[in-house]
């Protein structure tokens, strides 16, 4: 039995049963910068009461020395995952004395060492359950607690946690913390670069902080960090009408991160990615603000006020989703939040909910294996969608006001959906029973369309829809001529429209489904898409598109004429972005001519990279693009060439060295540059991007050498970091060369099972998805399902989904075959 894998229905036995809960966590980092040291000192102090004679702490690590009960040794029993408590009075002291082991999968304390100065850097990733692999705990977010940490650790190193420290020699203590769960507790260590400013409202001031490993500074860009963050403590504190509770607000840029960023109150963790290296266009800064606010969001949504259990991640992830971009576009100066969130979040979603792996936004979450894999389309963007629906149907007012009310009574502790609701029923004056089931309680997304005489709904249920009538003014623009907000709830709903160039469903994007477009509308936009005026309306059609292309209503050539067409004429540059990624995607998965297809793409995305504005922000997405389309068509592969050499300058286009990579990766992809080359950008890039990119680019030759290796390096051996896993991963599958990587198909669904139980949860999950054979059927997949049903639902939800993934590119390739 698996006694790491946690679940819903044990957890909530022992929390019956245990109350009053406090942490006393002494680590010794002294030996951290040792490689050679693998393990860590714990010591956790718990002081606990019980109504039970026996229960049992989380903690998985290499070893643990001796158990204490009230004073008293007690036998150590502990099976890699669990130490059994027995003996328990109604008052308990528990002392734990372990070694944990350092990380380098990014789950627990993760250890990395920076190649540009040998520096070393430490900090903690938790959710759903990772707290355990650092200290001992009961390792379940209904059972808050307070927590004072003691980090020994070089006298040198910044040495930060939850709340403000005190430093002795090389020991550093902190403030209790207000009550919190496990997995939000937080520790970083290290010569991190630190900036600082602070944020006050009437009598209260919070310190604020901003780090990045010290080699980065020199592209840090704090200033633009306080900015957002200020603005976003300004809405939060005038809309929560709950002052910020936690003190200070710390934000740290680490590396080999594997998430955007973790709400942890008082410490908020970001993936480095979000410190740019090289030119990064608005779009990026707009996506960095959106994760400053949405983990904001948390402090309330999620800190304050937790879910009782993971079913409920819902009622801190989609809240914070929605948030994000609500703050985005009321607070900063990224007023076209909703543009970004409707073209690229509600399409990870639309993906989501289509698979058959889809569940309700609040889910059946049995243990942590589930939990894990429900950071997904649904429980973010498709429950901030729906969010925002009930923001539309209620009124933000009432909206806000329930959430008022709910900080009010349940902070710092735990809910559930019913608790959610009641604040919402009360602050609306509408019974939302009926709104929940609908879209909370059930799964899949409506498709709408306009017959001429009725919008018709498949898996009807209530929407409130805005429609959209478009036609050219005077000067030949397309604008919105009129405007009708309905409520439909059933299959089919009369409407009489007056005769419009573009009928657009779902305008503002105040629901979630997909549209189709009548004959007419798709004429308009295929010969008029440039000249729609207003972005969100052009954001929505893009997505709609793509939806018709993945769902096989439009045929993936239309889809690749309209984004030759009109991607260079699109303003709004996250937009841009996606239709590029889109137009890449289908042309590898959806044309059964694909290296034409990926030529004439590339010619496209050369022609624009040529004649955009020089530094423009266009200009940046169309370098990539050329990268993206360079490997599967070396057609361009001498000018690349030449531009990499500065012999073909383009103005505006300065490569960094992340720039550099990237194309370096495309020409290696088709065999166009050599492994001397190659080693050679290593020598100028030492940094640990640089040796992650070196490491895709060589696996990404197309020689069967080059395959041997990269997949030896990541599934016969457990010494790659994460990012180093990604990179192998991503330079093997470069190109797509199916005459290269299919001999390892069936070892692949040989050995996933083993990698399951033997690698972390996160890191077969990537090598799970990242070398998925994509073979010209479904047949491989589907049998190693029906042969292995006792296989773990995680780990079948995996290779479910990758299969429908696939199944899907091939059936659109079916249907518009020649």
């Amino acid at each position: 039995m698996n006694t790491a894998n946690l679940s819903r229905t044990e957890t909530r036995r022992r929390s019956r049963h245990i109350t009053g809960v406090g942490y006393h966590v002494e680590l010794d980092l002294r030996e951290a910068a040792d490689l050679s040291a693998d393990t860590f000192g714990t010591r956790t102090t718990i002081t606990f009461d019980a109504t039970t004679h026996a229960t049992w702490l989380d903690f998985i690590g290499p070893e643990v020395m001796s158990v204490t009960l009230d004073g008293t040794p007690v036998p150590v029993d502990h099976d890699g995952s669990r130490i059994q408590l027995v003996g328990l009075g109604a008052h308990n002291t528990v002392v734990v004395d372990a070694r944990g082991r350092y990380s380098r999968s990014g789950e627990g304390l993760h250890r990395f060492k920076d190649p540009v100065d040998d520096a070393v850097y430490l900090y903690t990733q938790y959710e759903p359950a990772d707290a355990r692999r650092v200290f001992a705990n009961f390792e379940q977010p209904d059972i808050k607690a307070p927590f004072i940490f003691e980090v020994s650790a070089p006298e040198t190193w910044q040495v930060l946690s939850n709340r403000t420290g005190s430093r002795s020699a090389d020991t550093v203590t902190f403030e209790p913390t207000l009550p919190i769960s496990t997995y939000i507790t937080a520790i970083a260590a290290g010569p991190y670069h630190r900036a600082e400013s602070s944020w006050s409202r009437g009598d209260l001031t919070v310190p604020l902080a901003a780090l990045c490993r010290a080699s980065l500074a020199e592209h840090f860009d704090p200033e633009d960090i306080f900015e957002i963050t200020k603005q976003g403590l300004d809405f939060y504190h005038d809309t929560f009408d709950f002052p910020y509770p936690f003190g200070k607000y710390d934000q740290i840029f680490v590396p080999e991160y594997n998430l955007g960023a973790m709400e942890n109150p008082g410490l908020v963790t970001f993936t480095e990615s979000y410190v740019f290296r090289s030119a990064a266009t608005q779009a990026q800064y707009e996506q960095r603000a959106n994760t400053i606010l949405h983990e904001m969001a948390h402090m309330w949504f999620g800190d304050l006020v937790t879910m009782e259990w993971w079913d409920d991640l819902w009622l801190k992830e989609s809240f914070a989703d929605f948030m994000g971009a609500f703050t985005s576009a009321h607070a900063t100066r990224f007023t076209d939040a909703w543009v970004s969130f409707a073209n690229r979040r509600k399409a990870w979603a639309y993906l989501q909910d289509q698979l058959p792996t889809t569940h309700p936004i609040v889910a059946d979450i049995p243990d942590l294996e589930a939990a894990k894999l429900n950071f997904d389309g649904i429980t973010y963007a498709k429950g901030a969608s729906v969010l925002k629906q009930l923001a539309a149907y209620v009124g933000e007012d009432a909206f806000f006001e329930a959430s008022r009310t709910y900080f009010t009574e349940f902070a710092y502790g735990n809910t559930t959906l019913a608790n959610l609701l009641t604040h919402a029923s009360a602050a609306s004056g509408r019974n939302l029973d009926e709104w929940a089931a609908a879209w909370l309680l059930t799964s899949g997304v409506s498709t709408l369309s306009f017959t001429g005489t009725a919008i018709e709904q498949t898996d009807p249920r209530p929407h409130r829809l805005a429609i959209g009538l478009y036609n050219e003014d005077s000067d030949g623009t397309i604008v919105r001529t009129e405007r009708r907000e309905i409520d439909i709830s059933q299959t089919s709903t009369p409407i009489e429209l007056p005769t419009a160039a573009l009928v657009l469903l779902n305008d503002d994007d105040l629901t979630y489904a997909k549209i189709r477009f009548n004959s007419a509308s798709l004429d308009t936009i295929r010969s008029s898409l440039d000249r729609v005026a207003d972005p969100l309306a052009r954001g929505l059609i893009w997505s709609a598109l793509w939806n018709c292309a993945r769902d096989a209503d439009l045929a993936p050539s239309i889809y690749l004429d309209i984004a030759e067409k009109f991607a260079v004429s699109e303003s709004t540059i996250a937009v841009l972005s996606s239709i590029v990624a889109n137009t890449q995607y289908a042309i590898d998965n959806y044309v059964g001519h694909a290296e034409a297809a990926a030529g004439h793409w590339l010619a496209t995305c050369w022609s624009h990279l040529e004649t955009a504005d020089p530094g423009s922000d266009a200009q940046i997405v169309w370098l990539r693009a050329v990268a993206a389309a360079a490997q599967r068509s070396d057609a361009r592969s001498g000018q690349i060439l030449r531009l990499l050499d500065g012999a073909l300058p383009i103005e505006g286009v300065d490569l960094a060295p992340e720039q550099r990579w990237m194309l370096l990766r495309s020409l290696s992809a088709t065999g166009d540059v050599t492994t001397e080359q190659i080693d050679g950008e290593l020598i100028t890039d030492r940094t640990s991007s640089g040796r992650n990119s070196h490491r895709a680019a060589i696996a990404a030759q197309p020689t069967a050498d080059a395959k041997a290796r990269a997949w030896a390096d990541v599934m016969d051996s457990d010494d790659l970091s994460n990012d180093a896993v990604d990179a192998t991963v991503s330079g093997f599958r470069a190109g797509g060369r199916r005459d290269l990587l299919a001999e390892y198909d069936d070892s692949y669904f040989e050995k996933i099972l083993g990698l399951w139980s033997s690698r972390s949860i996160e890191i077969a999950r990537r090598l799970v998805i990242g070398l998925f054979p994509q073979q010209d059927s479904t047949e491989a997949a589907e049998k190693w399902l029906a042969d292995h049903e006792w296989a773990p639902a995680a780990l079948r939800r995996l290779v479910t989904e990758q299969a429908d993934h696939l199944g899907s590119g091939l059936r659109v390739r079916a249907a518009f075959r020649g």
